[in-house]
């Protein structure tokens, strides 16, 4: 299959959204298992919320006619209504019922009056002036009417979710399998953390921060380690990974150097989509299929230096990931942040620059931090979102404003 060098940013995200599948298989989960799961099945509500029309506040509940022109009731108190303790007399003419939040509001009454805007004389209560009716009470399926939707399929479920969920009194949850991504990094200067180093060699940091990005997305990892620069190495990995996985990331070896034998593996066993993006950092990523014994499963070809991995993650992998997964929120959301200092760039690629987002009184601003060299990891360390500067954008000035891809300590 042919494919496309050089693309932009935007033309690799729709080559990538047009060949992405979400997996299919599904599991049933406790709710309490199901946090960060994404939702399979529409969930509609078995029962209404609130389930009985009840108080909003603390005071006196009473029939809407009992209040005069002003807004203002005298009555007596003939009994109290509690949460799980309903008053289950009716309410004549003339008369209130103390109620507690959250209580069934007793037959007949319609209206709640706040305790504070009270007071009691003896066995009566005094509504000051000012009331309106039908005020601090809570319909019966309000919230939500029995047989509405709940919960979409293909949401990653939240903390709310869950809470609304054991609201409705629904025990498990069927959820989207998780999906399997396997990952390695190719190099044979590379040692793990832990080994003694070599002459001319580095430390492997692109698994540590591509499992740190895997892990926040909730799916399962199998980390394939380091394969060395040779076609039977990559190979091997390349093999292991697609009869395990449901997603490749291979980290080095995607440029055209003479020891980068991960292109010419991947031709041997797949295709590939696209091979090269005008965005800085990240130009080398590739983007395929691998095809073998039936089965066929996407991959990415990541740069080796580290920040570059960082912005293709953020630019296109975690979409990816998401779509896989069946995650219909899909991209990250854009922050509108007001730039501290001018940022100059040339039209034709997409750029994404190290930046920290902080607020200065009543609005966000973001400054780059240290140097943005593609292979230097102490300014990613410091940023939490990159600055994205759009393909035809030719610089900004301070004060501007300018789009950025949030990441730790902002989600």
């Amino acid at each position: 299959m042919a494919h496309s060098q050089n693309i932009s940013l935007d033309e690799a995200r729709a080559i990538m959204r047009a060949q992405l599948v979400a997996l299919t298989e599904t599991e049933s989960v406790l709710l309490g298992a199901a946090l960060g799961r994404v939702n399979a099945s529409d969930v509609s509500s078995p029962i209404a919320i609130p389930a009985y029309t009840n108080a909003a506040m603390d005071g006196y509940a009473f029939a809407a006619s009992e209040l005069d022109e002003s807004g203002a009731a005298r009555l007596e108190i003939i009994g109290s209504a509690l949460a799980g303790r309903p008053f289950d007399q009716p309410v004549p003419r003339g008369s209130c019922v103390a109620i507690m939040t959250g209580a069934m509001l007793p037959a007949g009454c319609d209206t709640v009056v706040a305790i504070e805007k009270t007071h009691v004389e003896g066995t009566s209560m005094i509504a000051r002036p000012g009331q309106r009716a039908h005020q601090h009470r809570r319909l019966a399926g309000e919230d939500l009417a029995r047989g509405a939707l709940a919960l979409a399929r293909g949401r990653r479920i939240t903390p709310a979710d869950l809470g609304l969920i054991a609201s409705l009194g629904i025990e498990r949850l069927t959820v989207q399998r998780r999906a399997r991504i396997a990952y390695f990094s190719t190099g044979d200067e590379l040692r793990s953390p832990g080994q003694a180093p070599g002459a001319a060699t580095i430390y492997d940091s692109n698994s540590y921060t591509v499992r740190a990005m895997l892990a926040a997305q909730g799916v399962e990892m199998i980390d394939l380690g380091i394969a060395g620069d040779s076609p039977a190495a990559v190979g091997s990995a390349l093999d292991e990974a697609r009869d395990r996985a449901d997603m490749i990331l291979i980290s080095g070896g995607v440029s055209v150097g003479a020891a980068d034998y991960t292109r010419q593996i991947l031709a041997e066993r797949g295709s590939l989509s696209f091979q090269g993006v005008a965005m800085k950092p990240g130009k080398p990523i590739g983007f395929g299929r691998i095809d073998a014994s039936g089965k066929s499963l996407p991959f990415f070809g990541l740069p080796g230096n580290p920040a570059a991995v960082m912005a293709c993650y953020y630019a296109l992998v975690r979409e990816a990931v998401s779509l896989l997964c069946g995650d219909l929120a899909g991209e990250l959301p854009k922050l509108r942040l007001i730039s501290d200092a001018a940022i100059g760039k040339s039209s034709g690629r997409t750029e994404f620059l190290r930046g920290l987002a902080y607020r200065d009184g009543m609005q966000w601003r973001v400054r780059l931090t240290d140097a943005q060299g593609s292979a230097n990891l102490v300014s990613m360390s410091q940023a939490n979102c990159l600055i994205e500067l759009p393909h035809e954008n030719t610089g900004v000035a301070a004060g501007d404003t300018v789009s950025a891809l949030p990441f730790h300590g902002l989600i």
